[in-house]
């Protein structure tokens, strides 16, 4: 491995590194020690954590009322793919001195779109060399990689949901690029997310044309996931809406029953984003919950909306209490796969000092790593898993067997429950109490 050139835009900024909860250093992990043991398992290794490209380095900080405030020289004008490689310097730097193993990114994060199909893939191939060499450079890996198919005009309606197939067709040639790219650069996983793979309204818009335009489109994916070779998982994040006001990709139970309807459960799991999963009415927990239960999860993209702003904010994660429970949920169905946590979060427009990018990510390191030792303390005591077996017992009794087992009528239960006078009782579920043994733990 050759040696690591720091970028000049962080040449104030040091590698950070675990200091430990005495240490009042802003630049400094307090929680997350990479090396610690937690259930006989590295945090590095459990956490597995991610930066992206996209908000960090290609977001300047302008906002729909605004011009932007950060000021980051690769973004100004200038011939693009010299400044594409001046933003792969930085971003490289930026991860490096961060301490974090993996990274994440779009297509058009690291690549000029050019201005034709034939500029946009050799633009493309020729970044892939760069990251190439900065993975090899700083020892950094790509957790996953993916193809933005709603920025540009053409996507407007949608790509693979798109009225007109031969945007369907662009969308698709994007894919296999990054697809390809992902493959070569090592990428672990490989995301797809429906930015605009939904309507504004129904008035213009053949739902079912749509969804089945959506279903090809991912069967073509794994089509050419097995093509290549691509031994990595692929990975759906659902969003219910915005920038549409309705998406495909509702949620973790929509996307499942979407992945039947098409033949392809076995072949995605979930990419679930706590902002998305507050959009959709559902917690953050309930949504990881719910892809454990049916099989499909995958990877997270950390990060928390307002509780006053009803739109993706992507703020950095900061409820330990919510966290844990997340974490909980994790390390009890065996931990991360493939996946990992990736920090899909942007800073507040205000905080421009490039220490700031720091900030905002060693605070959600240091979040995740002190839910995940209350995590490891929740399951060392396993009170809710005790308090689950109890109300659910009776399902592994005679009766409850010989339901699930297909044994039983409806007609053969009221039969049963008249002959022995069935008068069942409520039994109390101790919310509270079970809020109070995990409050003691989270907060002492």
């Amino acid at each position: 491995m050759t040696t690591h050139k720091p970028n000049s835009y962080f040449k104030d900024i040091e590698k950070i590194k675990f200091e430990g909860t005495s240490s009042d250093n802003p630049l400094a992990f307090h929680h997350y020690n990479p090396d610690e043991l937690v259930l006989g398992k590295s945090m590095k290794d459990h956490l597995r954590f991610a930066a992206c490209y996209w908000h960090n380095m290609c977001w300047d900080g302008a906002d729909v009322f605004g011009q932007g405030t950060f000021g980051r020289p690769w973004l100004q004008p200038g011939e693009p793919m010299q400044r594409a490689m001046e933003k792969a310097d930085a971003a490289f730097d930026f991860f490096h001195k961060l301490s974090i193993p993996y990274y994440c990114f779009h297509d058009v994060d690291v690549a000029p779109e050019g201005h034709s199909i034939k500029e946009y893939t050799e633009n493309f191939a020729r970044m892939t060399d760069v990251l190439e060499a900065k993975q090899e450079e700083t020892g950094l890996k790509l957790l996953w990689g993916t193809a933005n198919l709603f920025s540009n005009p053409r996507y407007a309606a949608g790509g693979a949901t798109n009225p007109n197939p031969e945007v369907f067709s662009y969308a698709a040639t994007q894919v296999m690029q990054a697809m390809n790219a992902t493959k070569r650069l090592g990428g672990e996983n490989y995301v797809l997310w429906g930015g605009r793979e939904g309507y504004e309204t129904i008035l213009n818009t053949d739902l079912r044309q749509e969804r089945e335009q959506l279903g090809r489109f991912m069967q073509m994916v794994v089509e050419h996931k097995h093509k290549i070779g691509f031994t990595g998982t692929l990975l759906i994040e659902p969003k219910p809406q915005e920038p549409t006001k309705h998406q495909y990709d509702y949620d973790s139970a929509t996307v499942y029953g979407f992945l039947k309807q098409f033949g392809i459960e076995e072949e995605f799991k979930m990419n679930i984003e706590a902002n998305h999963a507050t959009l959709a009415g559902h917690s953050f927990h309930h949504e990881i919950a719910t892809a454990i239960s049916l099989g499909i999860f995958g990877s997270i993209d950390a990060n928390r909306g307002d509780a006053q702003n009803g739109w993706d904010t992507d703020q950095f994660p900061t409820a330990v209490d919510e966290l844990s429970l997340v974490m909980y949920e994790i390390l009890k169905s065996g931990g991360f796969q493939t996946g990992g946590l990736n920090f899909d979060c942007k800073l507040r427009r205000q905080s421009s000092s490039p220490a700031d990018l720091f900030h905002g990510h060693i605070g959600g390191m240091d979040h995740m790593a002190l839910a995940l030792k209350k995590a490891a303390a929740i399951l060392q005591d396993d009170f809710l898993a005790e308090k689950v077996a109890q109300r659910y017992a009776g399902w592994s009794l005679p009766l409850g067997q010989s339901i699930m087992s297909g044994k039983e009528s409806l007609a053969s239960l009221a039969k049963l429950a008249s002959t022995n006078n069935l008068n069942p009782q409520h039994v109390s579920g101790e919310q509270e109490l079970l809020e109070n043994k995990v409050n003691r733990i989270l907060f002492g």
